[in-house]
């Protein structure tokens, strides 16, 4: 009986404790737009995209959401929102793209490509990224 009544404290503690999203991604400053946008490899747009660690600045297209993304591996690309993380959407929030960082120009904060973590209390807002064929990649969120 002792030991139940010092196993429900702590089992209590840990589901309190236990949180499915960070905070560092629940922007206030960047909605959650719904969105789905196939890119074709082939393109001279997106050729960038099939060599590995080459990130190219994909521009909205009316969805208002202008993307940062990097193929890792042939199985693993990265896709972030270009909007500064830590500042609501302004003339100067877009990112800039610095080898394999993105750079806010606003703040001159600087954020990973690979992780998204960087300065400020958000990180990039990442999307998520299905391979569908061999030069077709989905993003969406």
């Amino acid at each position: 009986m002792k030991r139940i009544l010092l196993i429900i404290p702590a089992f209590l503690v840990l589901l309190i404790s236990c949180d499915g999203n960070s905070t560092r991604y629940r922007n206030p400053f960047l909605p959650d737009y719904n969105f789905s946008r196939d890119i074709n490899t082939n393109l001279p747009l997106y050729s960038g995209l099939n060599s590995p660690i080459n990130p190219i600045v994909i521009p909205d297209d009316g969805s208002g959401i202008t993307l940062i993304v990097m193929k890792i591996s042939d199985t693993d690309y990265r896709a972030w929102d270009a909007h500064c993380p830590n500042q609501a959407p302004s003339a100067c929030s877009l990112m800039d793209v610095d080898g394999v960082n993105a750079v806010c120009s606003c703040e001159n904060y600087t954020y990973s490509l690979f992780s998204g973590d960087g300065a400020g209390a958000y990180a990039m807002k990442p999307y998520r990224i299905s391979i569908i064929g061999n030069n077709l990649i989905r993003i969406y969120n």
